[in-house]
């Protein structure tokens, strides 16, 4: 029977793909390979078609010159069908790693559209991804592909401009599943990092810090202002009350304390938004360091929704002498910076705002992404970056902007011979 060169085809293509395709598409071939002498060493290697162990493909190939033909045939057949298809016993499957092509290229960018599209200028991003490089390369293969520069730089565009990550994919150059992955790896990068970006005042610092809230409304001795605002987010199944503050919408409560120079010095980003601002601060490490730093007679200046303590400044609800309207008045000039530095802090990074929605994110997650976005304002502050809007005037530098309606709580405090003394010898 004479075997033409298409069944000597079909039988190198049969088997060097046997144990890739199912029997019932391999056996209406109709071709038997013991036809052109690949007589495998077993009489039982075969069932349905589908080899059970190795084949040696030339011990027992006759010497002629159609076996010789046939075995170059399926040898070249082999080595392009065995890196895609892992037949049984004949080799290991070959996994090609992805090559990326980053598309986003500082070089070619002009520094305002850096700084516009990041927040950060190219010397900052660069140091940035240098500091955080160690922890972005990794041995799993999906992120193998991925320069550190191009993960920070997508992280950096999410926080800004608060879109989906299907929109911020694509521009960075990759999918969606795999941003997601990357902005889990670089907000855990960030984390390590926590306590050198957000700093409270030295003891070597406080006659610095308190000079400048000075300045601000000529109250002594404050070396921060404390208060809180709301990120919304969408809350976990089955908790959707315990989220939802006292504005009708679901968020995180978040504390901050800063300086006069709108540095975050605190931040407590891990309590749901029904929780009040007395709770939260009675419950950080505030306290704890405040009163420990009392022996250096130094304050913090919150608004009317904290207790009236010690080491804490609220204004005086119905004042009744021209002294208490005028530490009012101080006080309202300088707490002002709180509201500034939380206007300030959502207009640079937008999904920590309304208008770019709710961080559809655990609420583990949405806590590493406000206090990443705390960092990089910290960050740009130490660089002297400044925040520009396509929008906005004057070539786009925005020096200030205005703060959203505050909380108001009521929480009366028991402690209000300390802001007697202040109003009696600074404002009498």
């Amino acid at each position: 029977m004479a075997v033409t060169a298409a069944a000597v085809r079909t039988a190198a293509v049969r088997t060097a793909t046997a144990g890739a395709l199912p029997h019932w598409l391999l056996k209406p071939i109709g071709f038997n390979v013991n036809q052109c002498g690949l007589a495998p060493r077993s009489s039982t290697a075969y069932r349905h078609g589908v080899p059970r162990q190795r084949i040696d493909l030339t011990s027992n190939c006759h010497t002629s010159q159609l076996c010789e033909r046939t075995c170059g045939l399926i040898d070249s057949v082999l080595h392009v069908v065995l890196p895609r298809h892992r037949p049984l016993g004949l080799a290991r499957r070959w996994r090609t790693v992805p090559v990326y092509r980053p598309l986003v290229d500082l070089s070619t960018m002009e520094e305002r559209h850096v700084i516009l599209t990041y927040r950060l200028d190219r010397a900052t991003i660069n140091e940035l991804c240098a500091q955080l490089e160690p922890d972005l390369i990794s041995p799993i293969r999906q992120t193998t592909g991925i320069p550190p520069l191009v993960q920070v730089l997508s992280v950096l565009h999410f926080l800004a401009s608060g879109s989906f990550q299907t929109t911020v994919a694509i521009s960075s150059g990759m999918s969606q599943p795999m941003f997601s992955k990357v902005l889990s790896r670089v907000l855990s990068a960030l984390m390590k990092y926590m306590r050198s970006y957000i700093v409270f005042p030295e003891v070597d610092d406080l006659a610095t810090v308190k000079g400048d809230f000075y300045a601000l409304g000529h109250i002594p001795n404050i070396i921060g202002a404390i208060d809180g605002t709301h990120v919304p987010l969408v809350p976990p199944r089955g908790s959707e009350q315990v989220y939802r503050n006292r504005k009708s919408y679901h968020s995180m409560n978040v504390q901050v304390v800063c300086l006069a120079d709108q540095y975050i010095s605190h931040v407590n980003a891990k309590f749901p938004g029904s929780v009040q601002d007395a709770y939260i601060m009675r419950n950080s490490s505030i306290p704890y360091v405040m009163e420990h730093l009392q022996r250096h007679r130094v304050w913090l200046i919150g608004d009317s929704g904290y207790p009236n303590l010690s080491w804490l400044l609220i204004p005086v609800r119905n004042p009744r002498t021209r002294a208490e309207e005028r530490y009012n008045e101080a006080h309202g000039r300088t707490r002002r910076v709180i509201e500034r530095t939380f206007g300030l802090l959502k207009a640079r990074f937008r999904c920590l705002h309304m208008t770019g929605g709710s961080l559809m994110y655990s609420p583990k997650k949405v806590c590493h992404i406000i206090v990443a976005c705390c960092m990089i304002h910290n960050l740009t502050l130490r660089r002297h970056v400044p925040f520009l809007q396509e929008d906005a005037p004057d070539g786009g530098v925005v020096a200030a902007v205005e703060p959203v309606e505050s909380e108001e709580e009521e929480d009366d405090g028991d402690d209000t011979d300390n802001r007697d003394r202040v109003i009696l010898q600074y404002f009498q």
